[in-house]
């Protein structure tokens, strides 16, 4: 059931992947009930492993494995459960490129962006939230914080293993026991992660991981013993969950799709802002529900940030996901690609302007060049719609104020970006934005000490930071 590692350092690789998977339950890998499901590598569409499919009996097996594990964690000290979540942070940054490899080949994202950010954050995040464990009652979330009891979450493909550590380091450290379900597309550094458990001696039944797809998440949503239920995904998937808890005790919180507007006045830096549009859109290749996939540029300097920024994407590098030089990686499964496709063509008939680098793109896998489309209205599909994808679409405004509102003009309100030299419109369009988290000259960047989240129909309540911490907490306002 387990991983198995190269034992050389020279070893060319340093992951080895067994060809069937169980579930992680009570602190032990089993079998499942039900079918199992192959997870591929979307950059050559070769199978990785066949991995079990939880059933409905599975799922409830974890729930109360984790039932049973609440009663000794959530009396155990929060210096103790803070040792554990310092172990794992260490482990996970000793085994970083293990997981850094894991993560590229069965998600398809650059292993630079999965070293260099995704790992590190991941580590980040369970040694912040270890310095919290001990200290709930200083948070300022009442005065004497308790667990809630047993938390159902369920994780997306694009950050599997950053969305794990955003949801499992905050519930353990306020003496939750965990049931995950990753998506079905990228299930192994989970189950990696279940072996970092082991190896961190966590108590069995801590943290539990059933694989599956969507059932399984349905399944585990609508456990009856399921105290809190943390979700990340799109928002119809979202809406579904918070009509399923309607009229249940369960707690709650959504983290959904984005359609975030990167604001560029004339003032901006124009060198450093196209750097910032780039990573806006292009990280991760757009998988990422923040990204910055609308550009609003001030009409005066338009022509100069698209000529600068058609020069930047010229020199974008699509391909192997392993090379350290690729920029741009494969997308996650063929039905995202075909989503992609889609609405890019939707784009097209509808009269936007559609420009993509010169590109020779690998024969097999799934592959998308980085794209932008100019001449776009805010009635444009691909202005409207979450593309969630290399694609950005372009907008014009005159004024601060025609800024706001094209930016705010969209069902979501997950992020935004303002790009100018002056200090007070950045806080006053920060002020007129509804979107959850506005970043200023830059674009992209987390920390585990800054609470996400969003508005309207990027759902509600916050992750990291103290804030982080109140989803877990009973009657604890964040």
């Amino acid at each position: 059931m387990a991983f198995e590692y190269a034992p050389a350092p020279e070893s060319r690789s340093i992951v080895d992947i067994k060809p069937s998977y169980g579930l992680f339950v009570d602190g032990e890998f089993v079998d499942g009930r039900g079918t199992s499901f192959k997870t591929i590598n979307p950059a050559t569409e070769e199978t990785l492993a066949e991995v079990a499919e939880a059933s409905e009996a599975d799922v409830d097996l974890a729930v109360r494995a984790a039932r049973r594990a609440f009663r000794g964690w959530s009396r155990m000290s929060g210096k103790e459960r803070a040792k554990y979540l310092f172990r794992i942070a260490r482990i996970i940054q000793e085994r970083g490129r293990e997981l850094a490899v894991l993560e590229s080949i069965d998600n398809g994202k650059p292993i630079k962006e999965s070293r260099d950010v995704d790992v590190p954050v991941v580590a980040a995040h369970f040694f912040y939230y270890a310095g919290w464990a001990d200290k709930l009652e200083y948070a300022g979330l009442g005065p004497n914080p308790q667990p809630l009891g047993v938390a159902g979450q369920v994780i997306p493909w694009n950050f599997p293993l950053l969305m794990l550590a955003w949801k499992v380091a905050p519930a353990l450290a306020c003496g939750n026991t965990v049931v995950l379900k990753p998506a079905e597309t990228t299930p192994l550094t989970a189950l990696l992660f279940a072996e970092i458990c082991q190896q961190a001696d966590l108590p069995p039944g801590v943290v539990n991981i059933v694989t599956g797809a969507g059932s399984t998440g349905q399944a585990l949503v609508s456990h009856p013993d399921i105290d809190k239920v943390a979700f990340t995904g799109s928002t119809e998937v979202g809406k579904a969950i918070a009509r399923a808890v309607a009229g249940t005790d369960k707690k709650v919180t959504l983290e959904l799709g984005g359609k975030a507007a990167n604001i560029v006045f004339d003032d901006a830096p124009i060198d450093q802002a196209v750097e910032g549009i780039v990573s806006g859109i292009f990280f991760n290749q757009g998988h990422v529900c923040c990204a910055g996939s609308r550009l609003l540029v001030q009409e005066s300097v338009a022509d100069e940030v698209m000529a600068k920024l058609k020069r930047r994407m010229g020199t974008l590098r699509v391909g192997d996901p392993l090379d350290k030089n690729t920029d741009i990686g494969a997308i996650n499964s063929r039905e995202q690609l075909d989503r992609i496709r889609e609405l890019s063509e939707v784009g097209e008939s509808e009269g936007a302007e559609r420009w993509s680098p010169a590109c020779d793109l690998p024969t097999s896998g799934f592959w998308f060049p980085p794209t932008v489309f100019t001449g776009v209205t805010q009635a444009h599909r691909i202005a409207r719609e979450e593309v969630f994808g290399p694609v950005l679409s372009v907008l014009t405004f005159r004024t601060p104020a025609e800024a706001g509102e094209k930016a705010n003009n969209t069902p979501y309100g997950l992020s935004a970006g303002v790009w100018t030299e002056k200090g007070s419109r950045i806080l006053h369009m920060a002020s007129q934005l509804r979107a959850g988290v506005v970043w200023a000259n830059t674009f992209n960047k987390f920390d585990p000490a800054s609470p996400f989240g969003g508005y309207k129909e990027s759902g509600y309540g916050r992750e990291g930071g103290r804030q982080g911490l109140a989803a877990y907490l009973k009657g604890a306002q964040g």
